[in-house]
């Protein structure tokens, strides 16, 4: 059989820009899961839109070359690159929501893949609830019928992972496919495409900044940095016995579950508490996306909220944060402020980080320049006057959080505010949210499916499951003492670095 993918000294450029990839030269053989590793801006997106021929036409192969399953997606007319895309390779991003048609139904969604594949009636049919239960959909029927934006996050991205499966490749890319997911989730997902791997053959490019879970589910990896691959070999021996500085560096970033949590340098004030929450209950229709839920954040308190994908947490964050009508008594002393997973959904795209700013302090009443609370949150001022398309993805996220503290607040409601990042941005992010919780003695709502993050960043921990909030405690009890079954279960699905890993770096 013909290697799954062969990169052969590619390199990739953007118009006349020095290239963005160099001389990257890999093979994945049939069944082999090969992960590629970088920060944002390492290449690695690029060459995952390169193997299916997905590259932007300001986009241009300067040398080298690829190959998938034998062929050569550059060499191939319309209908051949057709042909290809639908029977050999499949591609899941990061993203669900872009992938998928707001105005058509999942059942149908997935159905098209197979009707493309000559299966039509009641076969088809099957053949979707069948899949949409393999990627842990408990009531396939009703997923199907439901548009994608009455999915969460989570939701959206196993309908596109099913649609991958569908297509039964012989390569199936992965670009940061399992970011927005929890734990359970996330295994039960890679758990799958591993069995995919046995049954068919497929060969799997999984890019992630996420080391622990590529060394938990890939065989071999590659480091790329600045367009170069630095470092590769055994996915378990690279994460645990780096050899390159730079792959020593983000395995150093990597945040732990286990362990200790850095020293607050001002812990929560005693008094009334910010927020007080009673019987909070959000509905659509029939279906009750958080029920009867009750809790209370302290003055200067981290909250962090986790739960698995589905669970209510994004609604109750939301119907705290004034974004979305419920039922039950909801009060805040001072004003709250949201920030979200993805700032490219937030941000103005033709309105610069000046501006932005600009019209945040002047809508929350704040009394600082937009060049004083950019560099609050690290921004330099080389960057004010740049759009949100022209910053990197950390650069982004730091304006979002210069935003909601562009006036006095009482609450800050983070939604998965660092999920998306690479692990050396989410470092230094969750190091300016706790530096501006402590200066300004603002309280948060931390809204996460990563356990490591909530665990390095929270005072107290409340775990939500199926709309309800199950339990709530010290974060010290809940990672070391967890009470509730489904709080140890998703303690126990967290895939963590090996203790050696760490030893390496000391």
């Amino acid at each position: 059989m013909s290697p799954a993918l062969v990169l052969d000294d590619l390199t990739i450029a953007y118009g006349e820009r020095a290239p963005v990839v160099r001389g990257l030269s890999l093979e994945i053989a049939p069944g082999e899961a090969y992960g590629l590793v970088g920060e944002s801006g390492s290449g690695k997106s690029t060459v995952a839109l390169a193997v299916a021929r997905y590259l932007p036409r300001v986009a241009r192969i300067v040398s080298g070359s690829l190959r998938v399953a034998g062929s050569d997606p550059y060499a191939l007319d319309d209908r051949a690159l057709r042909e290809l895309r639908t029977s050999a390779i499949a591609m899941v991003y990061q993203e669900p929501g872009r992938a998928l048609n707001p105005t058509m139904r999942v059942g149908r969604q997935l159905g098209e893949v197979f009707e493309l594949k000559g299966i039509d009636g009641e076969q088809r049919r099957a053949q979707v609830l069948q899949t949409l239960a393999r990627v842990g959909f408990d009531a396939p029927e009703t997923v199907a019928a439901r548009y994608p934006h009455e999915l969460s996050g989570g939701q959206q991205q196993r309908v596109v992972i099913a649609m991958a499966l569908a297509v039964r490749p012989a390569l199936l890319v992965l670009d940061e496919p399992t970011t927005g997911l929890d734990a359970q989730v996330q295994a039960g997902v890679l758990e799958l495409i591993e069995r995919l791997r046995d049954e068919l053959g497929a060969g799997v490019l999984l890019i992630s900044h996420n080391l622990p879970l590529i060394a938990a589910h890939c065989d071999r990896v590659g480091i790329l940095a600045a367009g170069e691959l630095v470092e590769e070999g055994d996915a378990r021996t690279v994460v645990e016995r780096p050899s390159h500085p730079y792959t020593r560096a983000l395995v150093a970033a990597v945040p732990r579950i286990d362990a200790p949590p850095p020293a607050r340098d001002a812990p929560p004030v005693e008094g009334a508490p910010v927020v007080h929450v009673r019987g909070l209950t959000k509905r659509y229709g029939a279906h009750a996306a958080v029920r009867d839920v009750d809790l209370e954040i302290g003055r200067g308190e981290v909250f962090g909220l986790v739960g698995e994908s589905g669970s209510g947490k994004t609604t109750l964050g939301r119907a705290i944060a004034g974004l979305t009508a419920h039922d039950g008594d909801v009060r805040l002393i001072g004003r709250p402020q949201m920030v979200f997973q993805s700032p490219d959904a937030s941000l103005n795209p033709r309105r610069t980080v000046r501006k932005t700013l600009a019209r945040a302090i002047r809508k929350l009443g704040g009394d600082q320049t937009p060049a004083q609370l950019a560099e609050q949150v690290g921004l330099g001022p080389e960057l004010l006057d740049r759009l949100p398309g022209e910053l990197s993805g950390g650069q982004k996220q730091r304006v979002a959080i210069a935003r909601a503290f562009a006036g006095p607040i009482g609450l800050v409601v983070c939604d998965e505010a660092t999920s998306a990042l690479d692990v050396s941005v989410q470092a230094k992010i969750l190091d300016l949210l706790r530096e501006l919780q402590s200066s300004r003695g603002v309280s948060y709502l931390f809204v996460s499916h990563d356990l490591a993050v909530v665990r390095r960043l929270a005072d107290r921990v409340g775990v939500m499951y199926r709309g309800e909030l199950v339990e709530v405690g010290d974060a010290e009890q809940i990672f070391t003492a967890p009470q509730h079954p489904y709080t140890q279960a998703i303690l126990a699905a967290a895939i963590t670095p090996e203790p050696s890993s760490h030893e390496a770096l000391t």
